[in-house]
């Protein structure tokens, strides 16, 4: 599929590794943060990946060139219009709901507004701005250049036809789309994350520790990583925001964050991204 104009605006972990795997299939690629540090940050993080990948020869120094050649970094906010738009910003409705209003103003009637939201509800995202129907949740997973998996899901209002090439750019980017419609945590999080704060109940009630906790895990079930590692990479503030969207949501008791991962929030052992979480990095 065509995408002549893509533009990406965060350069977090995500936003950064999203812009890569766009840029990486031959899509241009305008990628925006209004912090010029965050930005050179994003940047170096994706030259960093691509060198790693030529000294493993997965790709070659012509191909990492190419890659970067379709990237345009840029702190100030675009005013052309897109084909399509993808938001990376932290999970705070106040700032996705003011990039959402930017975003609409560089849009036409095909332009496709999709957020990376993890938790919050698409439905109320496209409530912020005129074009209701051509909003849309592209949930790429933790690390989006390693992970196949994309969410494609509907809100309330989102028009078919976005759906549609929503998917069959998904598939023109190597990665594979499943359509959700709209439900709270979507699908991977409706399930990975109660099992993480179950691990964490665990380790608050001193069955295990941490270690054997995900031990546990790994060679009982079969699990490539340990569900308190897991929560590590993925961060714990997200993983207590998604508790609480899906406790919100159905008022059920098993949706309860656990305490302990209040607490470690609060005290910002959020995981890799502080180096401290369940573990030390």
């Amino acid at each position: 599929m065509s995408m002549s104009k893509v533009l990406v605006i965060g350069t977090g972990t995500m936003g950064a590794g999203i812009a890569q795997v766009i840029a990486h299939h031959n899509h241009e690629v305008t990628l925006f943060d209004q912090s010029k540090e965050q930005l050179e940050k994003g940047m170096g993080g994706i030259e960093k990946q691509l060198n790693s990948l030529v000294e493993k020869g997965k790709i070659d120094s012509q191909q990492k060139e190419t890659t970067l050649s379709h990237l345009e970094p840029t702190s100030t906010f675009p005013h052309n219009c897109f084909d399509l738009i993808i938001e990376a910003v932290p999970e705070k409705k106040e700032i996705k709901s003011t990039v959402f209003k930017q975003m609409d103003t560089i849009s036409d009637e095909n332009t496709i507004l999709a957020t990376n939201t993890s938790s919050i509800s698409i439905s109320e995202i496209s409530s912020y701005i005129e074009k209701r129907d051509q909003v849309i949740g592209l949930h790429f997973f933790n690390p989006p250049t390693i992970m196949k998996l994309v969410e494609v899901i509907r809100g309330q209002r989102t028009d078919e036809k976005i759906v549609t090439r929503s998917k069959e750019f998904i598939h023109s980017i190597g990665k594979v789309p499943i359509e959700v419609n709209e439900a709270p945590g979507f699908v991977v999080n409706r399930m990975l994350v109660p099992m993480i704060n179950e691990a964490v109940f665990l380790l608050m009630e001193g069955v295990a520790s941490a270690e054997e906790i995900d031990q546990s895990m790994k060679l009982g079930a079969s699990h490539p990583i340990g569900p308190l590692a897991l929560a590590d990479l993925i961060g714990l503030d997200v993983c207590l925001q998604v508790m609480e969207v899906l406790y919100d949501e159905f008022s059920d008791s098993k949706y309860r964050p656990a305490p302990l991962l209040r607490k470690m929030v609060r005290s910002g052992y959020l995981g890799r991204k502080t180096k401290r979480g369940f573990y030390s990095y």
